[in-house]
């Protein structure tokens, strides 16, 4: 259990989750109010992550859900097994006809089978899905609903039920009530807007890009052996590239990737020939990599006659390459 804001700070940062005091006042909040958070921001940013490392970092199982267009109760809360129900049925029909064989009339032998509906519609014949699993839970848990802008509204209006009371009805049974409250982060990419209903029921957390500075610092811990100065040059390029207009903005996992990728390649530094090589590992779609080479071009352009003005007269053994930043 988180104790303070400055203990998720210092809890998250041991399972190598950076976050800053925003972040974390919402995730304390959330554990003392017993809200769930919807967590949005662009693709990347570490939203389902931060899901992750709470859930590592407070000792729960993770469930999560992934949600997708046309994603409905069957998929997400349970299921029918009704091949083992057809089972039961076949199995107990010897002690069915004993229980109806002295009945006066049809209608008490129908009551008779009614008085065991319980038999043959309970919950070991349920398939649980996630919704459930997290519901019914003996130990406590944390629900991750996963991207669920992509899901449809009527989906969104099902998942009211459950933030609000932590509950699920089923017709065939009954209402069944957490057994221990799930902690609840839901996120979304900001696909489409969500409802008010759900924004009231939830604590909502912005996560936007990171600051150059921040991003050295995750690009520090998460890439331990990239060289501080690559790992600025990345980020100050990476702010660049996101200033442009893209398809695909690159998001911090992207950041990671590419210094993987420059480490994997032996780059000390960021030169026109390996950029241009490893631009694909951030950029996804060719009109954005056009898009990105044309600013480079533009950078490596202004850089040069920067230094032609304060060097108008290079030493003859000045041939060493320079990265493009500098």
């Amino acid at each position: 259990m988180f104790q303070s804001v400055d203990d998720v700070i210092q809890q998250l940062g041991d399972q190598d989750y950076i976050c800053d005091k925003q972040i974390a006042t919402v995730v304390f909040l959330a554990q003392q109010l017993d809200k769930p958070v919807l967590v949005e921001g662009p693709a990347g940013v570490g939203k389902t992550e931060l899901a992750k490392v709470i859930s590592q970092a407070l000792g729960r199982e993770m469930i999560r859900l992934q949600c997708y267009e046309g994603l409905d109760e069957a998929k997400a809360l349970y299921e029918w097994e009704y091949s083992k129900q057809l089972l039961y049925t076949q199995i107990l029909k010897d002690k069915v006809s004993e229980t109806i064989a002295d009945a006066a009339n049809l209608a008490d032998a129908a009551d008779r089978v009614g008085d065991e509906d319980s038999v043959f519609f309970s919950e070991r014949f349920i398939v649980p899905r996630p919704l459930m699993q997290a519901i019914t839970s003996e130990e406590p848990t944390l629900l991750l609903i996963d991207e669920v802008d992509k899901s449809d509204p009527e989906f969104e209006a099902f998942l009211l039920e459950i933030l609000s009371d932590f509950q699920v009805t089923i017709p065939e049974i009954g209402t069944i009530k957490a057994r221990s409250q799930p902690l609840v982060f839901l996120t979304s990419n900001d696909a489409r807007e969500m409802s008010d209903a759900l924004k009231r029921r939830c604590l909502h957390l912005w996560i936007d890009y990171p600051s150059e500075e921040l991003e050295v610092r995750i690009l520090d811990r998460k890439v331990p052996n990239v060289d501080k100065r690559l790992a600025e040059e990345v980020v100050t390029l990476m702010n660049k590239i996101r200033a442009l207009d893209l398809k695909k903005t690159p998001s911090i996992s992207e950041t990671l990737d590419w210094a993987r990728a420059l480490l994997a390649l032996n780059a000390d530094e960021l030169e026109e020939g390996i950029v241009g090589d490893t631009l694909n590992v951030i950029l996804k779609y060719e009109g954005d990599v056009q898009k990105a080479q044309n600013e480079l071009s533009k950078l490596i352009e202004k850089k040069t006659v920067q230094a032609q003005a304060e060097k108008p007269q290079p030493a003859p053994d000045e041939t060493a390459k320079k990265g493009i930043l500098h």
